[in-house]
């Protein structure tokens, strides 16, 4: 089989093709023919030997995939040859509350991911991917719309009507923007680029903050929601931008961190802010199989178009990790697998 593989720390121009010799998939295990790879932030971490585990020696990248499944292990009961399928971020993550058991595995950083044009999986960690989405639609899910779903729904409890924040025009934020809007709420989106939120204004948002133009851009959320602020705001800034969202949430409202675009370093948020607001930061780790089944079934009812900003072909991996580097996509970068 033909795949990538990339050696932490040493960035994304360590990124390489290789030929790899595939496995028979074990008992309760598939073979994946893979389609479609779409590219997260923690690619990039990866590469450059930030994220919180990495391997040691070169390891596949990319941890979202859409395929079909082209055998099966003894003992397979979930799926069958032909099937299309979608890996969970956290395979081992069911239902229920995150632990360090069942989130220690998550393809792509300290094991083998999944750019590449097969890849085994576990049977517990697939999803079926509806009729209403293509491969390069299906990839786009499995980390960054598990994690918008968990900010607003799961973690922040968002009902129709209240308020969304959502920090930025990259694959989770617009993720959010488009469920926020399906499940009736209203949605504030933040950034430096006008033609962006040019199109965020198209996929329905219903305030709009060019944070270039208006850095203390807290002050505007207080004034677009009357004074009262975000319900729950989707914080993937880190430590350029964690005050500020403390700042824009309502009294009673949740903070979803899920990333750090500006930096991880520690940063001062005031106690008596969270004390008095009686508002939570929540950590948010992605979400469960659970959570990527719940957030298809809106995707395929509402008939949600996932955002694409650009699609490459398997030979052009590079130049998509240099495009996510870049900053200037707007939705999902996805690979094809047109090998």
């Amino acid at each position: 089989m033909q795949a990538y593989q990339v050696s932490g720390g040493q960035g994304i121009g360590s990124l390489k093709r290789v030929a790899l010799t595939p496995r028979e998939p074990g008992p309760f295990e598939v073979r994946v023919r893979i389609k479609a790879v779409s590219l997260n932030f923690r690619d990039l971490m990866v590469a450059r030997g930030d994220y919180l585990k990495t391997s040691g020696s070169p390891v596949i990248p990319a941890s979202d995939a859409a395929g079909q499944v082209v055998a099966v292990g003894a003992g397979v009961t979930r799926f069958k040859t032909g099937d299309r399928v979608m890996g969970a971020f956290m395979p081992n993550w069911i239902d229920g509350d995150p632990t360090p058991a069942n989130t220690a595995l998550a393809p792509g950083a300290a094991t083998d991911g999944v750019l590449a044009t097969e890849a085994i999986y576990a049977e517990h960690g697939l999803v079926a991917i509806p009729d209403s989405l293509s491969d390069e639609q299906a990839a786009t899910l499995p980390c960054a719309a598990v994690t918008a779903w968990n900010t607003l729904f799961v973690a922040g409890q968002a009902r129709a009507g209240q308020t969304a924040l959502l920090l930025g025009t990259g694959g989770v934020s617009i993720w959010g923007l488009q469920l926020a809007k399906a499940a009736g709420l209203h949605a504030i989106i933040t950034s430096s680029s006008a033609d962006k939120l040019a199109r965020a204004r198209e996929l329905g948002a219903d305030g709009l903050i060019n944070y270039r133009d208006t850095p203390e851009w807290q002050d505007e959320v207080l004034r677009l929601t009357h004074g009262e602020g975000a319900h729950v705001v989707l914080e993937v800034g880190g430590e350029g931008t964690l005050v500020r969202s403390v700042a824009a949430a309502r009294m009673g409202g949740t903070i979803g961190i899920i990333g750090g675009v500006s930096g991880f370093a520690a940063t001062p948020v005031s106690p008596l802010a969270l004390i008095a607001g009686s508002k939570r930061l929540q950590g948010i780790f992605v979400g469960s199989r659970k959570m990527l089944e719940d957030v298809t079934r809106l995707v395929h009812t509402a008939r949600i178009a996932p955002v694409i900003d650009r699609v490459y072909g398997f030979d052009e991996a590079p130049a998509a990790f240099e495009h996510l580097a870049s900053g200037r996509h707007f939705g999902k970068i996805v690979i094809r697998v047109d090998v």
